[in-house]
């Protein structure tokens, strides 16, 4: 290890690297404002210049681009006629290259950052560097990150250099560092002419937020990992106050009910269990809205998730510790609130401050399968603008904005999915059955069973996709409600309608379906 090549944008720990490095006996060639930084500090550095014989041009577009620089770092030392035509050329072998890139990340995520700023901060020598450093690794140590410091200095000290086995895993590093920050520009251009059309070829970028101590099972590794950019609203921009580290499960399931407390702007509060709803409540206040969901179903809400869309406060958070519940998200809580709820050691608190933020509507979701990926644009619309309603019966202003409560309960719940609601509240849910007729009956059971026999006189039923047959409607029927609304669309529409006509229940088709699996 003779020549290192340093050329850094995040200068943390650099120079105390550096000066070990020359301590060891390594000369260093660097750039513009990493030599600057070295030599300030005592650093002997060798310009980039000098090496090149070339000045650093357009305003520091060109400086590394030279084969001098390239020839130094692509020879491999055990090819006779590569090391031959280096001597020829006078070209000096480098042996290590310690490189990160300029900061787009850092520079698309500014508020009103314009097009030109961001590609001025697309980096072209930096990863030209890394990569013929990396494809050379066999030879030629290569740095991306500042964690790797002290394990590369320890090598030398030790061993004169670096080791293949290092040598190669940071390698594999430098290609996964360029392949997401090419990612990172890509999509930024993509976005930049509005494109919403699906590529040819699709490469999508996260970073790691956490290991998790295991998948949906014991048995399953898994990892959390956010988008970068603008996730307000998001699991991923939750702040814990309270509790035990979040597992797969509680992310997911979280991410679910935050998706359906979105769609109320009153107080409301969601309560939810394996990803679906099992009881929502609206009011004026956050706390009569939590007793509404509470009592839809107090024996699923038991281990379960609750979010709300308002501050929680002392009264709320005393109901809420009655019983065991994973985790609570709210935008706020008051010293109160947080006092009473860390009172229990495994309740998971977490404070996420723009939890009604919606993902932009060309935002994805992503469904991984074996072999592949399907992608899709996220379901971001609730209703069109006119219901039509197909029955003699017409519904009143009441009933339509139980059917519209309802409509949004069960948009959230696995398919086949029926949600019943009525006075800003869930009465039953019967979510991810194979057959409608199910998913009908459980619904109406949990009500009776939780709420009582007379609890769905008058109430309103909503259904996820369309009634294949009337059998629905005729369950409807013997619990007493009183409307429907669901997607029509089948051949045999005109059977329920004809059952809801039958039965003076008034019927609202939405021309539009909300499966979810």
């Amino acid at each position: 290890m003779r020549r290192a090549l340093i050329s850094v944008s995040d200068k943390t720990g650099i120079v105390e690297f550096a000066k070990k490095l020359t301590e060891l006996g390594v000369e260093i060639i660097s750039t513009g404002g990493t030599a600057k930084k070295l030599i300030e500090n005592g650093v002997k550095v060798i310009g980039i210049s000098d090496v090149t014989g070339f000045p650093e041009c357009l305003d520091g577009r060109v400086k590394t681009l030279h084969p001098n620089i390239h020839a130094g770092l692509l020879a491999i030392r055990d090819n006779e006629e590569h090391m031959k035509q280096l001597k020829e050329l006078n070209v000096t072998p480098i042996d290590l290259v310690v490189v990160n890139l300029y900061p787009f990340k850092q520079t698309i995520l500014k508020e009103g950052v314009t097009r030109e700023e961001a590609i001025e901060n697309i980096d072209i020598g930096g990863p030209t560097m890394l990569r013929s450093a990396a494809k050379n690794y066999q030879d030629v140590a290569v740095v991306v990150d500042p964690e790797d410091y002290d394990k590369v200095l320890n090598e030398i000290s030790e061993k004169g250099d670096v080791s293949y086995e290092t040598k190669f895993n940071l390698c594999c590093k430098v290609f996964e560092h360029t392949s997401h920050y090419d990612t990172l520009i890509a999509n930024y251009m993509r976005k930049e002419r509005n494109a919403t059309d699906y590529p040819e070829t699709i490469s999508m970028t996260f970073e790691k937020v956490q290991d998790m101590r295991y998948g949906e099972n014991p048995h399953q590794s898994a990892a959390f990992y956010k988008e970068v950019g603008n996730t307000k609203g998001c699991i991923t921009n939750a702040k814990q106050l309270h509790g035990k580290a979040l597992s797969f499960n509680n992310i997911n399931d979280t991410n679910g009910a935050l998706e359906l407390l979105k769609e109320f702007e009153e107080p409301t509060v969601v309560a939810c269990k394996h990803a679906n709803p099992c009881g929502v409540g609206s009011d004026t206040n956050i706390y009569d809205a939590y007793v509404k969901a509470y009592k839809t179903d107090p024996v699923s809400i038991y281990g379960g998730i609750i979010v709300a869309n308002r501050e929680i406060d002392k009264k709320t958070a005393e109901e809420i510790n009655k019983i065991f519940v994973e985790i609570v998200v709210a935008p706020s809580y008051s010293d109160e609130a947080v006092e009473v709820l860390t009172k229990k050691k495994n309740i998971r608190v977490l404070v996420l401050e723009d939890i009604l933020q919606k993902q932009p509507k060309t935002a994805y979701d992503l469904k991984k399968v074996g072999g592949g990926l399907l992608i899709q644009t996220i379901d971001s619309e609730l209703l069109p603008e006119g219901l039509k309603v197909v029955t003699k019966a017409q519904p009143t202003k009441e009933q339509i904005e139980d059917l519209k409560f309802a409509w949004k309960v069960v948009k959230f719940a696995k398919s086949n999915g029926i949600a019943i609601g009525k006075d800003k509240r869930s009465l039953g849910v019967g979510p991810g059955q194979v057959n409608r007729i199910w998913a009908c009956k459980q619904a109406i059971s949990h009500a009776v069973e939780h709420l009582g026999e007379d609890v769905l006189k008058g109430a309103s039923l909503a259904s996820d996709a369309y009634f294949p047959f009337p059998d629905c409607v005729e369950e409807a029927a013997k619990a007493g409600i009183s409307c429907i609304i669901q997607p029509g669309g089948s051949i045999r529409d005109h059977l329920s309608i004809e059952a809801c006509d039958k039965y003076g229940i008034a019927m609202v088709f939405t021309g539009m379906r909300h499966f979810r699996h």
